[in-house]
């Protein structure tokens, strides 16, 4: 199954896309295949695709104070965009990288808009992804406050179990919040 014929039955269980709708996806999505450490946005630029991880891996960060800190990871069958970037169309403050040879579906900002005005399930197919990211935002944010770091790393390997294998320590630890001494104390007592 080819990348977007994939991306297309994932849409399939949201809503059915319509022929029309999968004949404007040929015509105007791109695939790419690109190596680990390929940076897709870089802080301080505007994000003007979104992506939709056919396989491979990502994660954005930013910079607090001259550290780098994981905002996310994002694997197969993940969207990746800078959301604040991508839907005000301004430069954002993430920057997003692969960390593992990727496939990815991408398509522009302004053809998303078109699809939004032309296909009226397409509207279906964005709200239910919309809502599937927000429900995981939240919970990440929830569980940043509310869960201790023990249970905070079991549900990220719960998640993306291949993380250990594709992100350094140190960047699973600022995902997690917490030193990278304290995920190495919660990793020797697994």
């Amino acid at each position: 199954m080819s990348p977007l014929e994939h991306l297309l039955h994932r849409f399939s269980r949201l809503y059915p896309p319509g022929n029309p709708l999968q004949d404007f996806l040929h015509t105007h999505t791109r695939v790419y295949e690109l190596p680990p450490r390929h940076v897709l946005l870089e802080e301080g630029t505007t994000c003007r695709k979104i992506y939709f991880i056919h396989s491979g891996f990502a994660r954005a960060c930013y910079f607090n104070d001259g550290k780098e800190v994981t905002a996310w990871f994002m694997g197969e069958g993940d969207v990746i965009i800078s959301v604040y970037s991508f839907f005000t169309q301004t430069p954002g403050a993430e920057r997003i990288e692969l960390l593992q040879d990727s496939t990815l579906v991408s398509l522009s900002y302004e053809r998303l808009q078109e699809a939004y005005r032309l296909f009226p399930e397409f509207n279906v197919i964005g709200r239910r992804l919309t809502e599937h990211y927000y429900i995981l935002s939240e919970a990440r944010a929830i569980g940043l406050r509310m869960l201790h770091a023990k249970e905070r790393y079991n549900r990220l390997l719960d998640q993306y179990p291949s993380v250990l294998q594709n992100a350094s320590l140190g960047q699973i630890a600022s995902y997690l919040g917490i030193t990278q001494e304290t995920l190495s104390r919660i990793r020797r007592r697994k």
